[in-house]
């Protein structure tokens, strides 16, 4: 086949599946569904359809931090190890609490529950594989100080097959269910900065104050909020600051860091999992707390902690 056929065929194919002819059936479900599910399937020409699920429940993600600097710094064999004892070690986390894998993209697991008890079900999972992580790999791996991060959402999801039909060895290769949604895109973005220093730089201006009777200055560099704060209200375009000794300013920027908790959660999460457990120790003694965490394209609140089981202690 040229190519201007093959471009023309996958011009064709694209404008059958976008055509209104081309239906899209979507199925609720309260349970994590497997690649096998007949509910979901891949776009059918022939018949013009395509089944999809659509399930509102918690999703997580855990990925190791630093991987990058890790797979510089170690020896091939070493890594497998890392790698190898750091995602088995995360399956079985989910497993324990009923949870299903449903990703693993190098050092990052992708975990689903079932709509029941998500809520519960999810933080556990969290606590737990951040348990297994200080307590159990931190102390095995011993070559560096080993950590994730962690972060969950609660949603609506829509589950579509992805991929084309393949036979032999690579069909494995050509194929994924692919789980569409904010809820996926925001726990991805949370465990981004879970058990992450930030390290940036805000918007400040530098102030120059003047002392006659000693005739030296001094600096000092402050937010915008803080030093707008400090200026007399005036209708004039004169300046007018309420240290007499102000005399001069200009724009520089502050640098910040900014330690976040090894687990990160949505309020939607926190919430459903307070009003599940509210007697939980972590509830009642405050230990998922609101951080305070731009994360792009969410808008509401995060709640994170640094939270251990108790069992790790007989370890």
């Amino acid at each position: 086949m040229s190519l201007v056929d093959f471009l023309r065929e996958l011009d064709g194919e694209v404008q059958a599946v976008n055509s209104s002819d081309f239906e899209v059936e979507i199925i609720e479900t309260n349970f994590v569904p497997s690649f096998s599910d007949a509910n979901i399937t891949y776009d059918n020409l022939d018949t013009q359809k395509k089944k999809c699920k659509r399930l509102e429940s918690c999703v997580l993600y855990v990925d190791i931090r630093g991987s990058a600097k890790i797979s510089a710094e170690r020896k091939p064999k070493t890594l497998a190890k890392i790698y190898s004892s750091f995602v088995r070690t995360m399956l079985a986390s989910a497993r324990y609490y009923g949870g299903h894998v449903r990703n693993i993209i190098g050092d990052r697991v992708m975990v689903v529950f079932d709509k029941q008890d998500c809520f519960t079900k999810a933080v556990d999972t969290a606590v737990l594989m951040n348990s297994v992580c200080k307590h159990i790999l931190n102390k095995r791996i011993k070559s560096f100080e080993f950590s994730a991060g962690i972060g969950i959402d609660y949603g609506k999801m829509l589950i579509t097959k992805s991929g084309a039909i393949r036979q032999g060895d690579e069909k494995e290769f050509y194929r994924s269910l692919v789980w569409l949604g904010k809820p996926a895109n925001t726990a991805s973005r949370l465990t981004d900065l879970a058990n992450k220093t930030e390290n940036y730089s805000i918007p400040a201006i530098h102030q120059g104050n003047y002392y006659p009777n000693i005739k030296d200055w001094h600096w000092q560099s402050k937010p915008y909020e803080k030093f707008i704060d400090d200026l007399e209200e005036t209708s004039s375009r004169m300046l007018r600051h309420k240290d007499e000794h102000f005399y001069a300013f200009f724009k520089t920027t502050i640098s910040h860091s900014e330690s976040h908790c090894p687990i990160l959660m949505t309020k939607a999460v926190y919430d459903g999992y307070k009003s599940a457990n509210p007697n939980a120790d972590s509830i009642k003694n405050g230990w998922f707390s609101k951080q305070f965490i731009s994360v792009r394209d969410y808008s509401g609140e995060v709640y994170g902690g640094d939270v251990i089981k108790t069992a790790v202690e007989n370890i």
